[in-house]
């Protein structure tokens, strides 16, 4: 796939998108300007020479994608959606943000009682469906390709065909997908992560994850 990562010089997403250039998907880093997601392709080619990089401003991104990732941090989540909208119609919009209050380990709720995955929904209308996921996956090993992440990615979305595009992708970057229901789900998820935060800073660990028995695989 083409995949555009709107805010793609930040660690999630350039970990991300340095996994998925591995597995064959062809990868735009997005940024506020064009010279920096040039900038961050240029040294994304240097650790993967093979791979089918590019850089250039989110809009220019979005434009040429198939699939679009979000991964800003939530106070820049409104903003960025806004001036990349209309590029957004017609595709999936696959959203990594994990809002996080002043004291991150601490759960931190909206004030609009949704979660940050169905805001970017209100904000795109129908044109655009968006999925959550990797909304509680460290950074800190994903540039390692032989690291074998230990833990699950939970993936929320209204639409089954949607969320199976997500899964998929989960698999490309090494990493086993779990289907978590429906996008008003991501509000748990979203949460999560100021509890794995505190789990990283209580047990003096990085990457503390999550990880759902029962499933036989």
């Amino acid at each position: 796939m083409k995949i555009a990562i709107l805010g793609g010089t930040g660690d999630e997403g350039f970990g991300l998108g340095y996994r998925w250039a591995a597995a064959g998907h062809e990868i735009i880093i997005g940024s506020r300007k064009d010279e920096k997601g040039a900038e961050a392709a240029v040294s994304m080619r240097d650790k993967l020479p093979n791979g089918n990089i590019s850089g250039t401003d989110n809009l220019s991104a979005a434009q040429q994608a198939e699939l679009v990732v979000l991964s800003v941090p939530y106070w820049a989540q409104a903003s960025t959606l806004d001036s990349v909208k209309s590029a957004l119609a017609g595709k999936l919009l696959l959203t990594v943000v994990a809002p996080t209050g002043e004291k991150a380990a601490r759960v931190h709720r909206l004030e609009s009682g949704l979660s940050a995955a169905e805001e970017a929904q209100n904000q795109l209308g129908e044109a655009t469906s968006v999925v959550a996921a990797f909304q509680n996956i460290g950074a800190h090993h994903l540039l390692d390709l032989e690291h074998e992440m230990d833990c699950d990615v939970l993936v929320c979305g209204d639409k089954k065909d949607d969320k199976a595009v997500a899964l998929q992708l989960c698999e490309d970057a090494g990493l086993r997908g779990v289907n978590a229901g429906a996008l008003q789900n991501a509000r748990a998820v979203e949460e999560l992560t100021a509890v794995l935060i505190a789990i990283n800073i209580i047990h003096k660990v990085k990457s503390a994850g999550i990880r759902i028995t029962g499933l036989g695989n």
